[in-house]
């Protein structure tokens, strides 16, 4: 990278900063003028210099100079005016010169500051096209946070600095120089007074801000190691905690934050040191113009307007001046921080360029074997994990690549996968290099899956899809933008050395998964699903999504047909008892009581029950049916229950999950309230507390709870309260629940839930499970399927996938991996996490896939078990990085002892 923040800016915006020079430049013309105006206006027409005589008059706008060897020439005679006509046209010169220099200054600021966003966002492109472009080893020494750090906020002054590096001094030395000349042109002496006092404050004020920059250095040290320091607590989070660790990291964030306290403690001092010290220069040459520009004027030897003019111009001397220190400390400042970026962006030696270019249309197969020659591979400690291998991989055969861990297996796999770079030795497939193929190529031709998934913040879709889009389809709309937009966005990227891609385009590689576009994706997307045994878990994010009706009609218009066809199925095979179906005049067992009560559910989320009991309707009603009492006392003994039961529980243990009505922060205030309640009388307590209690009654279950409070009376009168409620309810009460209708979708509730229509009865054994197989096969019957998936591939992963579990994320890794149909896919033990036994199912299931295709692609997997690898073309076997066999399992199985030994201690195992 270019080590001199100067030179990189001119090198990249030459052509704009000579534009924006030659503006300054001429904006220096009408800037002169303004400050000889007003001493024009008080010696002419106000003083009345020249206007002498009653009816005299002055020619303005008049053009004449003397020139050397040609004598007097006049361009313009001017017009005569009279006083009063030459004061007013000379005040309006002056306001005309004003918004002259103001829009100068606009135009100027704008043209500046557009430069430095182009810079800025072109610095930030190369600083992630470098981390793009990095070895894998170096990753292992990165922070991630401290990166980010660097890319969104350290360069943030750079785009600043860029449009000010040659016009702001430009600018302000012309306006200083311009202003100093002036004062010279009124009185040598002032002149030269004024320019002392600035030479003094040129030399001294910037040698003084040295330590300020220093400081400000150590201060963007300190607080990216902060940022890092806070991102590995945050991703070894449950080391902290399973270690009793988080008073350590307490410290450590403390003793880091009273440094940089200490920092820029004293930047602050130095800061307005310097300040007090510059305003106290600026403050000095204001007095000399007073007393001794006064003592002139007194003489005689120096007229009043002159004395103004020169204040006037003065007055905007010091601010240039100290603008112009500003930039030269904030040039060292941008400087030392872009130096900094530097050293940790500098990284030898980068992928090439060549690798990384574009592809947009089909690329060649890769049809030869792969040649693996002496291959060694060390980590950063110098260790070997592979040491003088060589074998050949087939483009047509499965390998299987066997031994314990840290055997050299997974190095081998993660080389084939360019994720290492050898030492030394060579893999090529062909005549080329593997290493120097371009991306364009072994990304679509070669797959590569392990047991640490990297997951986008997205949709399960938006992750599997992430290894078809390698280049924007060719013919499709690229975005909802309007195409005058985008060409505006187009022509920007390039002035700033950015992609003109568009994210938001179709990049998905279609032809490569066999499908004829969007329509035809989920179809080519289920068998590999059905592959990695993750469809049933879609399927179960599906049933518990709440859908919009409008977006997904071709469920929610059928699913009156939907709980029809659930009913009839339980019927056919006697399953009645697992469903509680919802019965306006029938109180239901395994809904709460104030689902009972409503009949519904609350339609809008940010409406508690707390709020439902507040409604006026609502206590009326209980007020009406006498519920508010009985409703009350169960909530006060629920709450007593609870307290007296989980107070001494931690608030990670596991009944707090069953536990509806009260979570573990709640404990202590309703033992608090508890104590406020007690001894009173339902009339004496507060309406607040009395809401919150009944609230408790209201998420009462009793299946689930079982306290023993509802009796056959009471789930009478909720059913008539219930038909009372719906009676005359109010509008405003109204749309705040959905009620439960069979022939109506409800936007509210779940899917699982609107195809229930009712509740599952938990009592008896496996019900869940029951009903979650019959639901698959029941959509499945209805053609429905498909679209329940489509819906449930739109579920958000989280962070990293972190809203999945740990098998549901190397699932879906793998599927993104066998998405792509390419010739080699490499599986670095990626089902680590699952039981064996789901592990061997999935690779048989894989294995037989890649058999039917009409094309066989070679597969290597790195496996957990040996016993598995009879079902491979080929075991290669290794053993403290060194490969100790290579044939097909049976031939192994018989003559290396080593493969032996391995399989008798994973039968050992199971």
């Amino acid at each position: 990278m270019e080590r001199s923040l100067l030179r990189y800016i001119w090198s990249h915006t030459r052509r704009q900063q000579l534009w924006i020079l030659l503006v300054v430049a001429a904006s220096m013309v009408p800037y002169f003028l303004a400050f000889d105006l007003p001493k024009q206006i008080v010696n002419g027409p106000i003083q009345g210099n020249g206007f002498e005589a009653t009816d005299a008059r002055q020619p303005f706008f008049r053009i004449a100079y003397e020139l050397p060897l040609i004598g007097h020439v006049e361009l313009a005679n001017g017009i005569d005016l009279d006083r009063p006509q030459t004061l007013m046209a000379l005040s309006t010169v002056f306001l005309v010169l004003v918004l002259i220099n103001g829009l100068f200054k606009f135009y100027i600021n704008t043209y500046k500051g557009r430069l430095g966003e182009r810079m800025l966002r072109r610095i930030r492109f190369e600083l992630v096209d470098r981390v793009l472009r990095f070895p894998p080893k170096h990753f292992k020494r990165l922070k991630s946070a401290e990166i980010a750090t660097m890319v969104k906020d350290e360069v943030e002054p750079l785009g600043g600095f860029t449009g000010d590096a040659f016009v702001l001094p430009a600018l302000l030395g012309g306006q200083a120089l311009t202003t100093l000349g002036f004062i010279f042109v009124q009185n040598v002496w002032l002149g030269t007074i004024t320019a002392g006092i600035v030479t003094i404050q040129l030399s001294i004020i910037p040698r003084m801000r040295r330590r300020v920059l220093e400081l400000g250095r150590l201060r963007q040290l300190t607080a990216r190691e902060l940022s890092g320091r806070v991102s590995e607590i945050v991703d070894g989070i449950g080391a902290v905690h399973s270690n009793d660790t988080s008073n350590l990291e307490r410290a450590d964030i403390a003793w880091r934050l009273g440094r940089i306290f200490s920092i820029r403690y004293d930047l602050y001092q130095w800061k307005f040191l310097v300040k007090f010290i510059n305003n106290l220069f600026s403050q000095v040459t204001p007095f000399i113009f007073y007393a001794f520009g006064g003592y002139f004027v007194l003489l005689g030897k120096l007229d009043l307007g002159q004395l103004v003019a020169v204040i006037a111009a003065y007055k905007d001397l010091p601010s240039p001046l100290k603008d112009l220190i500003d930039w030269d400390q904030a040039r060292q400042d941008v400087q030392l921080k872009y130096g900094s970026v530097c050293d940790q962006f500098s990284v030898e030696p980068l992928i090439a360029q060549s690798v990384h270019e574009l592809a947009s249309g089909p690329v060649a197969l890769l049809e030869t074997s792969v040649v693996v020659r002496n291959l060694t591979l060390v980590d950063d400690s110098g260790a070997r994990l592979l040491d003088d291998v060589s074998t050949e991989i087939k483009p047509d055969e499965t390998v299987a690549l066997v031994g314990a861990a840290g055997s050299g297996a997974e190095a081998f796999a993660e080389a084939l996968g360019r994720l290492i770079w050898p030492e030394s030795g060579s893999m090529m497939i062909g005549d080329r290099n593997l290493l120097e193929i371009p991306e364009s190529i072994t990304g679509r031709r070669i797959s590569y899956a392990s047991g640490e998934p990297f997951l986008l913040h997205g949709s399960l879709m938006d992750n599997l899809l992430y290894g078809l889009k390698h280049a924007p389809q060719p013919n499709v709309a690229a975005s909802d933008e309007n195409p005058a937009e985008l060409q505006r966005y187009a022509a920007e990227a390039r002035k700033a050395g950015n992609v003109v891609f568009v994210p938001s385009g179709d990049w998905v590689d279609y032809q490569s998964v066999g499908a004829n576009g969007p329509d035809d994706l989920l179809r080519k997307i289920l068998p590999i699903l059905d592959a990695v045994q993750i469809s049933d878990d879609i399927f179960g994010l599906t049933l518990r999504s709440t859908l919009d009706a409008e977006v997904y009609p071709i469920i929610s218009e059928r699913i009156a047909e939907l709980r029809l066809s659930l009913r009839k199925r339980l019927v056919e095979e006697r399953l009645e008892d697992l469903l509680v179906p919802f019965d306006f005049d029938r109180y239901n067992i395994q809904a709460s009581i104030g689902e009972n009560l409503l009949f519904g559910t609350r339609s809008q989320r940010i409406v508690d029950d707390k709020d439902m009991v507040a409604h006026p309707y609502f206590q009326l009603l209980l007020e009406t049916t006498g519920l508010d009492r009985g409703l009350y006392d169960m909530g006060l003994e629920i709450a007593e229950t609870a307290v007296e039961l989980f107070r001494d529980l931690a608030p990670q243990h596991s009944f707090f999950r069953r536990l509806t009505f009260m979570t573990a922060e709640e404990i202590p205030v309703y033992q608090a309230t508890l104590s406020r309640c007690r001894g009173q009388h339902f009339e004496e307590v507060s309406s607040e507390d009395r809401a919150s209690i009944t609230v408790l009654s209201l998420s009462y279950i009793e299946p689930s709870h079982r306290f023993g409070l509802l009796s056959e009376a009471l789930m009478e009168r909720l059913v008539a309260a219930r038909k009372l409620f719906h009676t005359d309810i109010p509008d405003d009460m109204a749309s705040l629940i959905d009620r439960h209708d069979p022939e109506r979708f409800t936007a509210s509730a779940t899917l699982l839930d609107n195809v229930l229509f009712g509740r599952v009865a938990h009592q008896v054994a496996d019900a869940a499970e029951h009903i979650r197989t019959i639901m698959k096969e029941l959509f499945s019957a209805l053609g429905l399927y498909e679209n329940a998936l489509a819906i449930g591939l739109q579920f958000d992963v989280g962070a990293g996938g972190k809203r999945l579990a740990l098998a549901q994320r190397q699932k879906l890794n793998l599927a993104r991996a066998l998405l792509k149909h390419s010739d080699f896919t490499i599986l670095n033990r990626p089902l680590s996490a699952l039981d064996q036994r789901i592990e061997e199912e999935i690779t048989r299931c894989i294995i037989q896939q890649r058999s039917d295709m009409k094309r066989a692609s070679a597969v290597l997997w790195v496996i957990s078990d040996p016993h598995i690898a009879r079902i491979f073309d080929r075991v290669l076997l290794f053993q403290r990085g060194s490969l100790i066999g290579s044939g097909d399992y049976l031939e192994l199985s018989q003559s290396n002892a080593a493969f032996r030994e391995l399989m008798e201690l994973q039968s050992r195992r199971l």
